[in-house]
């Protein structure tokens, strides 16, 4: 058999499995009725790692109160378990026919241009135009719902910001301030040498850094150093393929690794490694520094998979500083997740109605009490109760909104991320240097985009 061949049976088989499972087995009848009666409306969502739980509560108690104002009309939850490659594959095969499509989808919002313009994506500008609730969302979250046609195409249910964990009793230690806030990388680098030389046994800083992790590796790691460059990933309508800083944010890298003050390469380049560094590491306090997001304390909760009560007294969370110090001092990377509807899906306004209910300030505040993120909802975060929640960096974190940034909308960006992740891959395991590895990445993008789509710095 051929490659194309395989490729062909092998997307007729998954087609087949994921309509299957989207019509009957997979599927959760959130109310608990008998679905087949009435209307139904589809609720994809991934399933992913051991701190879904308020992903999925969230979800119910909307479908709940979804079916209680719409009554016969049913709401299937549709969880997917899948790696991040995987999920995205496998929404997109649902998402072609009508057959399969879900009303409602969670978009990865670095996802929504890519599927919009593949047609997987309903434009949602006439549903949110006379919506009174759409200007109580955060205007640059909702910048990050529009693809390159500038059209909407999700209402967002969680953001995030990104900075530096520092676990306070290794600092004290190694002798190191508590607070602490860094000014420059090399501050940062210091701190993570002091802890080497006088904390043994301890891992002085991790980031990821592997192609397992997926955006996580491109968004949490290089771009938060690139970002703190003067330099930029996509400008004026081209991919900056080398840059000054594009180099140094892989040479930051390279030090790490080479200097000993990174992870072990079996603990980072595996797709569990955001499991391994919340759930084991950080509540042991075998690790200095950590390069992550906002969401980290949910897994410390109480009803997460590693409960620990102390946990935001002992990693507190800093801003990450930009390369020298450069103005505004301090730099940061947004995503968050957005719920979109499928376009060839059959009952588009009902699934609006449900992204209506799920997205409304009380389900908003639910659902990042409960699963960690930052909401983009304006009302919810002025709340006291979510500023102020226990065991949360909601506070700080909301903080670093002024001074963040967000991914390319651009539908060639996930192609692009791909290449960023083996680039940063090579460089932390040792196969490519810095030079070469950029080099290999802006050969790579500009075969993929055309090299007239590309710039060199």
């Amino acid at each position: 058999m051929t490659v194309s061949i395989w490729k062909k049976s092998l997307a007729v088989v998954l087609s087949g499995v994921l309509a299957f499972s989207l019509s009957a087995c997979s599927s959760q009848d959130a109310a608990g009725g008998d679905a087949s009666s009435g209307k139904v409306i589809k609720v994809a969502y991934r399933k992913f790692g051991s701190g879904n739980k308020g992903l999925e509560n969230w979800l119910k108690s909307s479908a709940a109160e979804f079916e209680k104002a719409h009554p016969g009309v049913k709401v299937k939850l549709v969880p997917i378990q899948a790696s991040e490659a995987d999920f995205f594959a496998k929404m997109a095969l649902t998402m072609k026919s009508p057959a399969t499509a879900p009303e409602v989808v969670t978009e990865d919002t670095f996802m929504i241009s890519s599927d919009a313009a593949a047609g997987y994506l309903e434009p949602l500008d006439r549903y949110v135009s006379g919506w009174d609730e759409w200007n109580q969302f955060f205007e640059p979250v909702q910048r990050g719902m529009k693809a390159e046609d500038g059209k909407i195409y999700g209402v967002p249910y969680s953001t995030d910001t990104r900075g530096l964990y520092y676990n306070t009793n290794i600092f004290k230690k190694a002798g190191l301030p508590v607070p602490w806030q860094p000014k420059t990388w090399e501050d940062v680098l210091a701190a993570a040498r002091a802890i080497k030389q006088k904390v043994p046994g301890v891992t002085p800083f991790w980031a990821n850094v592997g192609k397992a992790t997926g955006e996580a590796t491109t968004m949490q790691t290089f771009e938060m150093l690139l970002y703190g460059t003067k330099d930029r990933l996509y400008e004026n309508g081209k991919w900056v393929v080398k840059s000054p800083g594009f180099l140094d944010s892989l040479k930051f890298i390279d030090q790490i690794f080479k200097s000993g003050l990174g992870p072990e390469l079996s603990q980072v380049l595996t797709g569990q490694a955001g499991d391994i560094v919340a759930n084991q590491m950080m509540p042991q306090e075998k690790v200095g520094i950590v390069l992550n997001g906002n969401w980290v304390p949910a897994a410390w909760k109480e009803t997460g998979p590693a409960p620990w009560k102390e946990g935001t007294k002992v990693y507190q969370f800093a801003p990450m500083p930009t390369q020298h110090g450069e103005a505004p001092g301090h730099t940061s990377m947004s995503g968050g997740w957005a719920l979109s509807i499928g376009a060839k899906s059959k009952e588009k306004d009902l699934g609006m109605e449900f992204i209506k209910i799920a997205t409304n300030k009380e389900h908003q505040k639910q659902y990042s009490l409960t699963q960690g993120d930052l909401t983009p909802r304006k009302d919810v975060a002025e709340d006291p109760e979510y500023m102020n929640a226990p065991g949360t960096v909601f506070k700080q974190a909301t903080s670093f909104l002024e001074f963040t940034h967000y991914r390319p909308g651009n539908s060639q960006y996930p192609s692009v991320s791909t290449q960023i992740q083996a680039a940063v891959e090579a460089v932390a395991i040792g196969t490519l240097t810095p030079e070469k590895a950029m080099d290999q990445f802006a050969q790579n993008v500009k075969r993929m985009v055309g090299a007239d789509k590309t710039v060199e710095k």
